[in-house]
């Protein structure tokens, strides 16, 4: 388990939306910690019995007073390399206001930050990852569903409804990233109904610019003692997947990678744009030949159909 766990508590900003009042509704459910809430204006309402604030700052300094954080994780300083946080927040505003409400984020030392908004200005999403960067704290997105680490915590909207992530995802050594949310919620639906579980899962977003890809988690996933393999779904585009076959030929990472490459059929429309708006391939850099070819020198094990994921983890004892 990475990033979070069950004593993280959970500040939503812009609860007040539809979409975010009914993901917040289904991390009640699932047992997440939701504290607070935050949509300027709208402060002293409740949205399933989760007070709102018209600021973070605010909304902070009364759930520090109402809910202490707990755990091993709380008294952890801003700019430190933690894997788990006492305080996420969820990022559900409208594209033009995200950038204004992560820095609110930021500015309050939150290190985990989950933008699930899409369409953000890419000037906006270069700003919020570099000042995260600043920060030392940790984006997931934009354009993500969050993650979720099986029976311990879940933030945002991945698996759709709790009784649904409940069937969906199971707990065990098996970590998943992937660019699609849905996928990841496919995958890990997959790996439960052969007896397979998750660690954590990660929809680390479908725009161009996230705030993590995979090279950036991997890392975290090596040093977790739960987790004794990975399962990556990748998309045409960009250069992450190449960039994290570098690091663990180079690294010789010996956690298991099982990876799948979708869309291989844009390799034969170069310039073309399918789904997510990452997937843009100009020449052969980002084509999932590229990648395959890349993981294959590395060692990262490539399943050619989403059923070869499981025999593939049964094959590494996982």
């Amino acid at each position: 388990m990475i990033l979070a766990d069950e004593n993280t508590h959970l500040i939503v900003q812009g609860i007040t939306g539809r979409e975010a009042a009914t993901f917040t509704k289904s991390l009640l459910e699932y047992g997440s910690k939701v504290v607070a809430g935050v949509t300027p204006g709208k402060g002293g309402l409740e949205v399933y019995g989760v007070p709102v604030y018209d600021t973070l700052q605010e909304a902070l300094e009364k759930s520090k007073k109402e809910m202490a954080p707990s755990g091993p994780y709380s008294q952890a300083p801003p700019g430190d390399a933690i894997e788990k946080v006492s305080y996420a927040s969820i990022i559900s505003v409208p594209p033009a206001m995200a950038r204004g409400a992560t820095f609110e984020a930021l500015d309050h030392d939150i290190q985990l930050i989950v933008v699930v908004t899409e369409r953000i200005p890419r000037k906006d999403v270069v700003e919020m990852v570099e000042y995260a960067q600043e920060k030392r704290a940790r984006i997931i997105g934009p354009n993500s569903l969050g993650l979720i680490s099986p029976h311990r915590i879940k933030i945002g909207m991945v698996g759709g409804p709790a009784e649904d992530v409940r069937k969906a995802y199971s707990p065990g050594p098996i970590g998943i990233m992937s660019r699609s949310g849905g996928m990841t919620t496919e995958i890990a639906n997959l790996l439960t109904l052969h007896g397979i579980g998750q660690s954590t899962c990660i929809s680390i977003g479908g725009d161009p610019i996230v705030g993590s890809n995979f090279l950036d988690l991997l890392p975290l996933f090596e040093k977790d003692p739960e987790t004794r393999g990975v399962v990556i779904f990748c998309e045409p585009g960009g250069a992450a997947e190449e960039r994290l076959a570098e690091y663990v030929l180079e690294r010789r990472v010996s956690l298991p990678i099982v990876a799948f490459v979708a869309g291989r059929f844009v390799d034969e429309m170069p310039g073309v744009r399918f789904g997510h708006a990452a997937v843009i391939v100009e020449g052969t850099r980002g084509s999932t030949r590229s990648k395959i070819e890349k993981f294959k020198e590395a060692g990262i094990h490539i399943a050619e159909q989403l059923s070869d994921i499981v025999p593939l983890l049964r094959d590494l004892s996982l």
